[in-house]
């Protein structure tokens, strides 16, 4: 199958196309390193040649996540508009457990936007809600830092390595269209600072964790997947001993 990964040179993206490439599939990355523009649309119409499946795993960067709402809307709407001008049996977005625990939070309205978009579009979709990765605890390390002091905001979370997502993710391509997938989650409970802390720990960094206050637009534990969700190893401990985690000690 030729299957397009939007963002298909990001953190969860690598490992889609890792992925899919290991299942056989023949792969496209729509990435502005690759040429395409998912913004503006520039050289989109061409990637989607016979493309039958979109992975979406588009997430903005630091300078974008003050229009998250425009950035995630529109790439939806290019890439139903683009998939249905060229016939794309399925479109498959990755998205995040518990936005509607969360109406406060702009980023959160902004996924639910672009799960809207996605789903109300001419071509079938897939929603695959997730938990936050293993790999945002080590995103948290850096994105609030002073020196050697890094500022980590208390949430309650259960996290997924993000290659398992996107196993699950190359998985939902080869399936018929589900509107919603079931939601996916770690197999253990944990508070994020703890878990930055094990990473500084396990690979000896420079620097000293500390906890802050939860963010005011995110209720403690909103994010949390439900009873039923699909819980896929491995756990944080296990996976702090990969090349996945080894990989991201700067």
């Amino acid at each position: 199958m030729r299957i397009a990964v939007a963002g298909g040179t990001g953190l969860v993206g690598r490992y889609v196309v890792d992925a899919a490439q290991r299942s056989g599939h023949d792969i496209v990355i729509l990435s502005r390193s690759h040429g395409v523009d998912l913004r503006s649309g520039r050289n989109l119409d061409s990637a989607l040649d016979g493309v039958e499946a979109i992975v979406d795993v588009t997430n903005p960067g630091a300078d974008e996540r003050n229009t998250a709402m425009e950035f995630f809307s529109d790439i939806a709407t290019r890439l139903q508009s683009g998939g249905a001008a060229h016939r794309v049996g399925h479109i498959i977005i990755l998205s995040i457990t518990g936005l509607e625990r969360a109406p406060e939070s702009k980023y959160y309205a902004a996924k639910l936007r672009q799960e809207h978009i996605a789903l109300a579009g001419p071509v079938p979709a897939t929603v695959l809600r997730a938990t936050q990765f293993h790999e945002y605890a080590v995103q948290m390390l850096h994105r609030n830092r002073r020196d050697d002091v890094a500022y980590v905001r208390s949430m309650r979370v259960r996290p997924v390595a993000a290659r398992s997502v996107a196993k699950v993710l190359v998985q939902l391509v080869g399936g018929p269209p589900l509107g919603r997938a079931t939601d996916l989650g770690g197999p253990e409970e944990a508070d994020l600072v703890a878990l930055a802390a094990r990473f500084v720990e396990r690979y000896g960094l420079a620097m000293r964790v500390v906890a802050v206050d939860p963010d005011p637009a995110v209720p403690f534990g909103a994010t949390l997947p439900g009873p039923d969700a699909r819980l896929e190893g491995p756990t944080f401990d296990e996976w702090l001993e990969s090349e996945d985690a080894a990989r991201l000690v700067a």
